[in-house]
């Protein structure tokens, strides 16, 4: 059974920045894919980020692109998201996601993964 939680959300101004942790429960496999989705009112499902299972594939949605930073630490079962110079609409839960064995990066962002975290909310606002 995978387990994913999510910390690190919280309410930020403009322009500032967070980092978003997930973490796998022991003896997740960590040859998935792991990603970052987010939830937002106008887009719904929106994909964020993925990262392949050894770090070397990573993929970025454009509207992030340059801004935001996903990376893993398979040692520790752990998944993160920096997130730099953020705008209002990026205000949304966001949510880390699990699936595709051996697969690249981008392949995330065309599924839907089998395991999900609960969301951690991340609020853009002055």
């Amino acid at each position: 059974q995978v387990q994913l939680i999510e910390s690190g959300g919280g309410l930020v101004q403009p322009g500032g920045s967070l980092k978003l942790s997930c973490a796998a429960s022991e003896g997740t496999d960590t040859t998935y894919v792991m990603g970052w989705f987010r939830h937002t009112p106008g887009k719904g499902r929106e994909f964020v980020a993925g990262i392949s299972w050894s770090g070397s594939s990573v993929y970025c949605a454009n509207s992030v692109e340059g801004r935001f930073t996903i990376s893993r630490d398979n040692a520790k079962n752990a998944l993160y998201l920096q997130m730099n110079n953020l705008e209002p609409k990026a205000t949304a839960p966001y949510y880390c996601a699990a699936d595709l064995p051996l697969a690249p990066a981008r392949a995330m962002r065309s599924i839907t993964p089998r395991y999900w975290g609960q969301g951690t909310q991340v609020t853009v606002s002055s």
